[in-house]
């Protein structure tokens, strides 16, 4: 075969994952600064700066997932069992989230607005920390016996695991907080500056301390960022970070709002290049590598053609009704 396959699904699974985090993680960022903004309009204006789209990004989780299990079916098959519980509470924390998002628009009295908004929170922090437990799961490795899972139904559940839900749900907040700087004005656009700085700490604070943890839990890591004919790439992932850091606190100085979410977006892509470097050649560590887990080329082949018609339908379709949408949303604006 010309083409390296397995290498070739692992950057499109790699690429959904990432575009489902971007797009999908500041609708869960809204849900989570939610109990932070009381009153009946603003909270409307927050959801409706997200309504026309919210749904469609879960597409992307569609993809990952699906992708995972065609092309990789020795990893799903692995990965499943070790983070069902986390895995189960994220698709109900999901359910729960689209369920009062909805429900929210028809309520017509105020205490049925406001148990529906909490919901929309408490299935948006569900979904958002099961997500790191997740991540954090498969970064610190998953014992493996053969082509099976070995580990016991708790192994997710370590403080590593814990720390990086937490760190996911701050990222995820900052990336809300500014989706509704970049959507909205007057006094919600001024709290979300409020606001922002607080997100941006955590963020910051998070990826470092994980960074540090990553290098002293796994020393092969260390081999993977620092080998002598890597290191001139490798380094220019938290010289990034760091600019994009910086970029986010001069806008939060300068109160300008179009630059904070690209520059939040860049961030998380940062961030997944750096996860990618330090789990490569491996996609289940410690052990089994992207090679190890792929269906055959065969397989590969076939669902090539059809990724290679439906993606660029995806994307499309995302790119036009972000565009069809852009601009302000104000009181009175909306969907439903």
């Amino acid at each position: 075969m010309i083409f390296d396959l397995p290498h070739i699904w692992a950057g499109i699974i790699a690429f959904a994952i990432l575009a489902y985090v971007a797009l999908d993680g500041m609708d869960l960022g809204i849900g989570l600064i939610f109990p932070f903004l009381p009153g009946r309009d603003r909270r409307d204006v927050m959801m409706n700066t997200v309504a026309p789209v919210w749904d469609g990004n879960e597409t992307w989780l569609v993809l990952g997932g699906g992708g995972l299990f065609a092309a990789f079916p020795l990893a799903y098959a692995i990965i499943a069992p070790a983070v069902y519980p986390p895995l189960i509470a994220m698709l109900l924390g999901l359910i729960f989230r689209g369920v009062a998002f909805e429900f929210r628009f028809k309520a017509e009295t105020d205490p049925g607005k406001i148990w529906w908004s909490y919901a929309f929170a408490i299935g948006s922090f569900t979904a958002a920390f099961c997500q790191g437990l997740i991540v954090g799961a498969l970064v610190q490795g998953i014992e493996v016996e053969g082509r099976n899972y070995a580990g016991g139904w708790f192994d997710w559940l370590t403080p590593f695991t814990i720390f990086c839900g937490f760190a996911v749900v701050s990222a995820y907040s900052l990336l809300g907080c500014a989706w509704l700087i970049l959507k909205t004005e007057g006094s919600i656009q001024f709290d979300m500056f409020r606001l922002f700085p607080v997100t941006l700490a955590l963020t910051m604070t998070s990826l470092a301390i994980l960074s540090i943890w990553m290098l002293i839990d796994h020393p092969d890591v260390i081999d993977r960022w620092f080998a002598s004919d890597a290191i001139y790439f490798t380094l220019l992932v938290p010289i990034f970070a760091g600019a994009a850091g910086a970029g986010l606190v001069w806008c939060w100085y300068e109160q300008n709002e179009n630059l904070p979410y690209p520059l939040a977006l860049s961030l998380f892509v940062i961030s997944f290049i750096g996860l990618a470097i330090s789990l490569y050649p491996n996609l289940i560590p410690p052990s089994v590598t992207i090679y190890d887990a792929a269906a055959p080329d065969e397989s590969l082949s076939f669902l090539l053609w059809g990724a290679a018609f439906l993606i660029p339908i995806i994307l499309a379709y995302t790119i036009y009704s972000y565009w069809v949408f852009r601009g302000k949303v104000r009181v009175g604006d909306g969907y439903h």
